[in-house]
C-alpha cells in the first residue's frame, strides 16, 4: 500500500517557523545586506543638542515616535498570540509601527483570530494586516482582504510576495501567473492602503515599477542579508530532495541596500520601507539615508518578544538611542536632514 503523507496545516507551519527561527541559524550564509559597504561622513561639529533631535515620522496619517517598523512575523498559534501581544504592548508604549504575520491561518480557522487581535493593547499604533499575494490565485478575493483588515482594525494591508519560499515548500502555492491584475483590483477597491512586501529576497526595479503602476501605496523591499527563508524551509523539509532544493537557494536575492536604491529609482514617489537583515540603529540610519521612510526589523524583535514586552521595549530604546546618536554625528536634526547626509561607499 502506498503511504500517504499528510501535508502540514497552516497552523502547524506557523509553529515550525517560530521554532526554527528561534532555535536554528537561518541567516544567509554568505550574502550580506550591503549596508556594511556604506559609511557616514562623520561630523565632529554638528551644532546640535542630542536631546533636540527629532526622530518622528508620519505613515498613512499616523505619527510615529521613530521610523521603526516591527516587521511582520507571526500569528495563528497560541505562542504566536503571546509574541504579538508582547510586541504590541511595546509598540504602543513607544509609538512604533507594527506588521502582523500572514492572517491566512485565521481566515481558515476563526478560532485563531485572537492570536492576531492586538488593538486592545495597542489602540494608537500604525498597524498592518497581512496576506500572501499568491492566495489571490487560490480563491482569495477582495472580501478576504477586507476580512484581514477588519479582523485586526488595521491601517493598511500588506500583500507579501514570497515566490521562492512557496516554491521550495513541499506544500507551497507556486502559481504566480496573472497575479498583477488581481493585485491592481485589490488596490483600487480596498479602503486602506496596500503595501507590497517581499520576505527577504528583495524587489527588482521592474517589479517595483509594475507594483507602483498597479496602485501599491508603499513597498517594503525586504532585501537579502538577514533571515533566509529558504534556510528556514531547509530545516522543515520533509525529504532529502526538498532539503537539497531549498539549501541551494541559501544565498539567493537582492541585498537590502541595493533593493532600497532600486525601489527609489523605479518609483521615486513611492514610500519605501527598508527591511532585511537590519540589526541596529546605525543600519536604520543608513536605510533612511539611502531613501527609506521606515526601517523594519523582524528577527531581533522575535527573539525579544519570546522573552517579554519589557525585552522588546529595551530593544526599541537601544535602537532609537543608536539612531539618535548617528543623526547627531551626521549633523541631522530630523529624518529629512538624515536623507541628505553624506554616505560614502567603501570597498
Amino acid at each position: 500500500m502506498t503511504k500517504v503523507t499528510e501535508l502540514p496545516t497552516t497552523e502547524s507551519r506557523k509553529v515550525d517557523h517560530i521554532r526554527i527561527n528561534l532555535d536554528q541559524d537561518v541567516q544567509f550564509p554568505r550574502l550580506t545586506t550591503g549596508l556594511e559597504r556604506y559609511r557616514f561622513l562623520h561630523q565632529a561639529l554638528p551644532e546640535l543638542n542630542l536631546s533636540d533631535i527629532d526622530l518622528s515620522a508620519i505613515v498613512f496619517g499616523k505619527r510615529l515616535n521613530s521610523p521603526i517598523l516591527i516587521s511582520s512575523m507571526t500569528g495563528g498559534t497560541a505562542i504566536a498570540g503571546e509574541i504579538n501581544r508582547n510586541l504590541a504592548l511595546a509598540a504602543q508604549e513607544h509609538r512604533v509601527a507594527m506588521g502582523l504575520g500572514s492572517q491566512r491561518a485565521a481566515i481558515e480557522d476563526g478560532d485563531l483570530v485572537p492570536s492576531y487581535a492586538i488593538r486592545d493593547v495597542a489602540p494608537d499604533i500604525a498597524l498592518f494586516a497581512n496576506l500572501g499575494a499568491v492566495q489571490l490565485n487560490y480563491g482569495y478575493s477582495l472580501e478576504h482582504c477586507l476580512r484581514a483588515v477588519d479582523m485586526v482594525e488595521a491601517d493598511a494591508l500588506i500583500l507579501h510576495f514570497n515566490v521562492l519560499q512557496e516554491s521550495v515548500q513541499a506544500e507551497g502555492d507556486f502559481n504566480f501567473a496573472g497575479l498583477l491584475g488581481k493585485v491592481e483590483q485589490v488596490c483600487a477597491a480596498l479602503p486602506v492602503p496596500v503595501i507590497a512586501k517581499e520576505v527577504g529576497w528583495g524587489f527588482s526595479p521592474t517589479s517595483v515599477r509594475k507594483l507602483a503602476d498597479a496602485g501599491i501605496s508603499a513597498i517594503d523591499v525586504a532585501g537579502a542579508g538577514g533571515t533566509s527563508w529558504s534556510e528556514v524551509e531547509f530545516h522543515r523539509a520533509p525529504t532529502a530532495f526538498h532539503a537539497r532544493v531549498a539549501r541551494s537557494f541559501a544565498d539567493w536575492g537582492i541585498p537590502t541596500a541595493d533593493a532600497i536604491q532600486y525601489a527609489l529609482s523605479a518609483a521615486p514617489n513611492l514610500p519605501i520601507f527598508a527591511s532585511g537583515g537590519l540589526r541596529n540603529g546605525i543600519d536604520i540610519a543608513k536605510c533612511i539615508a539611502l531613501g527609506a521612510d521606515l526601517a523594519g526589523l523582524a528577527s531581533p524583535f522575535l527573539h525579544a518578544a519570546a522573552e517579554s514586552p519589557e525585552t522588546v521595549e529595551a530593544l526599541i530604546l537601544e535602537l532609537t538611542a543608536q539612531l539618535r546618536i548617528a543623526m547627531l554625528c551626521t549633523a541631522s536634526p530630523d529624518l529629512d536632514a538624515l536623507r541628505q547626509a553624506e554616505l560614502q561607499l567603501t570597498r
